[in-house]
């Protein structure tokens, strides 16, 4: 389970930007993390309070915002749903596409004051 370590990184880098930015409190972290990013969110929020005990986001809500992983067929250039779909476009049936997102893992918003 790499998700601690990932959990970890994102607390250090929040800490050393309420420093940098002089905030006194963050309330919220929402992170952007795509379903083809395997990152598991069930496993983000399992590891993040143990993350932020004894640091600055010991008090800080944390919200994820899974993104589609949507693919564009190579042959036909239909943009479809991967994993709904089992990499197969629903079109033309063609295996070959590029992928467009659901590869994210960041920091999408902080919430601070």
């Amino acid at each position: 389970m790499h998700e601690l370590g990932l959990v970890i990184q994102i607390v250090r880098q929040v800490e050393n930007y309420m420093v940098e930015n002089n905030l006194k409190k963050v309330e919220k972290i929402v992170l952007q993390v795509g379903k083809l990013s395997e990152v598991y969110p069930k496993y983000l929020n399992d590891v993040y309070p143990i993350a932020v005990e004894g640091t600055k986001l010991a008090d800080t809500i944390l919200e994820i915002e899974e993104t589609v992983g949507l693919g564009k067929c190579m042959d036909c250039h239909f943009v479809y749903d991967l994993i709904e779909n089992e990499n197969l476009c629903p079109i033309c049936n063609s295996k070959r596409f590029n992928v467009i997102s659901g590869k994210e893992f960041l920091i999408k918003e902080l919430h601070a004051i």
